[in-house]
């Protein structure tokens, strides 16, 4: 009955470099593909309230997040000669994120979030007011996002923990991650809620005996 929007639609694909410009995710709606190339850094809970909390203490970053990509994930990683190796690294649940990434994209810059399960009001309106957007990756391919991990650039904040520290990584072709947050502030999880809501009646109806 209910049919996936999104894959009725011949959506376009987009291969993007960091740092992202303005330009670069004003185009881009929801359903459309993306793959990136350059640097992204990952970030959870813990790795967002620290960020706050220098930006409050009028502190500068280890690393620069203007017209960056964050990354809602923790590796499977480990050390070697060579430095460190990333095993595996799938998306964690973005919505432990809700409560600081309005902030982070106003105050640092971010232009495009990556992560699973969607975000909410506050962010998407950040996301617009901000030029700057949401997508998905793909639950249970931690190998593939690895993959595409040409090197671990830095890491830090490793006393929060390998999976909550801050990792710097080189990617190329990281994807493919699906928009489901664009600049115009469009929620596809949100839109898709509300209509499951709509046809209630109609599938209550469907369901009276007998059929």
């Amino acid at each position: 009955m209910f049919k996936n929007k999104l894959m009725e639609l011949n959506m376009p694909t987009y291969y993007l470099k960091t740092p992202l410009s303005t330009e670069d995710i004003a185009k881009l709606r929801i359903g459309d593909t993306v793959y990136i190339s350059g640097v992204i850094v990952s970030a959870r809970d813990s790795a967002h309230k620290r960020m706050l909390e220098y930006v409050e203490r009028g502190e500068k970053l280890p690393v620069d997040l203007k017209g960056g990509v964050i990354y809602h994930a923790g590796p499977v990683a480990k050390k070697t000669d060579r430095g460190w190796e990333i095993i595996s690294m799938g998306p964690t649940t973005s919505a432990r994120m809700e409560t600081f990434e309005a902030d982070v994209i106003e105050k640092l810059g971010v232009k495009l979030v990556v992560g699973k399960g969607g975000m909410g009001k506050r962010t998407a309106e950040a996301m617009k007011k901000h030029v700057a957007a949401y997508a998905i990756f793909t639950g249970g391919a931690g190998v593939l996002a690895a993959k595409a991990i040409k090197r671990v650039i830095d890491v830090y904040w490793l006393d929060l923990g390998i999976a909550e520290a801050m990792w710097v990584l080189e990617v190329e072709n990281f994807g493919p991650l699906t928009i489901m947050i664009d600049p115009t502030g469009r929620n596809y999880y949100d839109e898709q809620r509300e209509e499951a809501r709509r046809r209630v009646p109609e599938i209550l109806k469907l369901m009276e005996w007998p059929y």
